[in-house]
């Protein structure tokens, strides 16, 4: 890595950050400084019910506690709706977009039908090419969620972690139907505003970089690379949540742990330092902390399976 970056890390402020939460910061923390850059923190708040005052603080305090200090201050997505606006006016006025009627459940049913060529969670297209009167219809039944016409489209990339891939991009939400700009949508708009060219995230992510990079084109911004770190999941498979363990810093701290020894744990898991260097508390004869694993960082030294949680974070 030879020229500057701007990374970021995005958390949505509904729970404390668990640690998988904090291997993602971690990653996308080194991956800038690594190379010198800015490293900004942004709130992805719009999911308003789930939002909670106290865990912006809470998300803050814990990044701290890691030694993953951020540039400028952090920004929130609840106040930016204006730019989402924007873009979704842009496509809107370019025939891109058009009005989804489906339920949940009505697409997953359509999806799955037998002769259907979508599988999965790939929207079918139901309300694709539906008129005028059928949409005024629809729309006295339930408001309509605004779909981008992607047209069957794919695109390929390479991942700095997981490597040359290439996924099909479905007509995806970018306006729900309460009205709220969706994910896809913002994170695009967001990181092209902050000029983040370093995008580092969990890899639950991975398939949707194929849709992000669409939206760049469309809205003719200038897309970032992209990095996924593989999740942290319970012993189950299942994503990881509370009840699975001793699984954030409060936690740890009740066991004993300090973020400092959170941090040692979580550089093991990465391959960031040998299991000698976390119990000795050393790393090339400084303390073992974030900044001392900063000449150690790269993408090629990163797992890219998923880590099922050790056993010191499970609950007794």
């Amino acid at each position: 890595m030879t020229e500057m970056t701007t990374g970021r890390f995005a958390p949505s402020p509904t729970g404390r950050l668990h640690v998988g939460n904090l291997r993602t910061a971690l990653v996308a923390w080194l991956a800038a400084r690594a190379n010198d850059g800015a490293f900004l923190l942004r709130f992805e708040d719009l999911d308003t019910p789930a939002v909670r005052a106290e865990h912006y603080e809470s998300q803050r305090r814990d990044l701290e506690a890691l030694g993953l200090n951020w540039d400028g201050p952090a920004i929130c997505q609840s106040e930016r709706t204006e730019l989402y606006r924007q873009a979704l006016k842009r496509l809107t006025e370019a025939e891109l977009v058009y009005p989804c009627f489906c339920s949940r459940k009505e697409i997953r049913e359509a999806a799955s039908a037998p002769n259907m060529a979508h599988a999965g969670h790939q929207y079918p297209g139901t309300c694709r090419e539906l008129s005028s009167t059928q949409r005024a219809e629809r729309a006295l039944r339930r408001p309509p969620a605004m779909r981008l016409r992607a047209a069957d489209q794919s695109r390929r990339f390479t991942d700095l972690v997981m490597g040359e891939r290439e996924f099909a991009v479905d007509d995806f939400v970018v306006q729900r139907n309460d009205g709220t700009p969706a994910y896809h949508l913002v994170v695009v708009v967001d990181d092209a505003a902050q000029a983040v060219d370093l995008v580092v995230r969990a890899d639950d992510l991975l398939e949707s970089t194929a849709r992000h990079l669409l939206l760049y084109e469309l809205l003719e911004l200038q897309a970032p690379d992209h990095a996924h770190v593989p999740l942290v999941l319970a012993p189950n498979g299942d994503r990881l949540a509370k009840r699975h363990g001793s699984v954030n810093l409060d936690d740890r701290a009740a066991a004993g742990e300090t973020p400092d020894q959170v941090l040692a744990h979580l550089a093991v898991t990465l391959g960031l330092c040998t299991e000698t260097e976390r119990l000795a508390g050393t790393i090339d004869g400084q303390p073992l902390d974030a900044a001392a694993l900063i000449s150690r960082f790269r993408y090629d030294a990163l797992p890219t399976e998923p880590l099922y949680l050790p056993e010191v974070y499970l609950a007794p």
